[in-house]
């Protein structure tokens, strides 16, 4: 019987990369790789830093707590999409936002922002929301590694609707409305970057809607059947790619 395929594990590490270096990886890796994976000695790693590019390497040391990798050949390769998009998406309950957002960086989103709305159901203290920006840029990390992206989007902090609208300078700017009279054939030819407005599970309020018009946010209907907080971005987002990004 014929050897097992099994997927080189990438590993995101937030320091500077170089060729014919070891980096030794922390204690939630180390229990990844090892225990998780059971990795052994020599077993192939790639290792990334979200600046583009990633490196072969291997894993040439490993105890309880750390594992270490030799680093061999830096492969430049881009899989960024040529179209930049700013998700703006109202804070939801529960694993819907992760879910979102997990999503959304699979499908190549290039910065998240976290936002605070009328009917946000989700009340956060200032510390709460540190953590929980925290607790979403770990999961794009681990959406870049398995989706072998080599940089990785901001999750920036939590802000509220109104001054996310106000100070976000897309080339074209849309907010998902079930009521929208704009068909995703109004965008802009060959738009470079687009931003992208997402409320929580129980929508925007008409002054919200009117707000994000003033700031030239078009009001887009992606369809007939109303989609729930964590799907409708990412049919935008998959359209959008498959318009004008990267996405056959």
């Amino acid at each position: 019987m014929g050897q097992l395929w099994m997927r080189i594990p990438r590993i995101f590490v937030d320091i500077d990369l170089d060729s014919n270096v070891e980096v030794t990886l922390d204690g939630a890796q180390t229990h990844y790789l090892r225990t998780v994976l059971k990795l052994t000695h020599s077993d192939p790693i790639v290792v990334f830093n979200g600046k583009g590019g990633e490196y072969s390497g291997v894993l040439s040391s490993s105890s309880k707590t750390s594992v270490t990798v030799q680093l061999e050949k830096f492969d430049p390769e881009e899989r960024e999409s040529p179209l930049r998009t700013h998700l703006g998406i109202g804070v939801s309950r529960g694993e819907r936002m992760s879910y979102a957002i997990q999503k959304a960086t699979e499908l190549g989103v290039s910065r998240i922002t976290p936002l605070i709305t009328a009917r946000c159901e989700v009340k956060l203290s200032e510390s709460r929301k540190i953590r929980k920006v925290d607790q979403w840029q770990r999961v794009v990390v681990n959406a870049c590694q398995q989706s072998k992206r080599t940089r990785v989007p901001e999750v920036t902090p939590i802000i509220d609707l109104n001054k996310w609208c106000e100070k976000t300078r897309s080339s074209a700017k849309f907010i998902l409305d079930t009521d929208g009279d704009k068909p995703f054939d109004s965008i802009a030819d060959n738009p470079e970057d687009v931003a992208i407005l997402v409320g929580p599970e129980g929508g925007f309020e008409e002054k919200e809607l009117s707000v994000a018009v003033q700031f030239g946010f078009k009001r887009l209907r992606l369809g007939p059947r109303v989609l729930r907080a964590e799907t409708a971005p990412l049919v935008a987002l998959s359209i959008l790619q498959s318009v004008y990004g990267d996405v056959p």
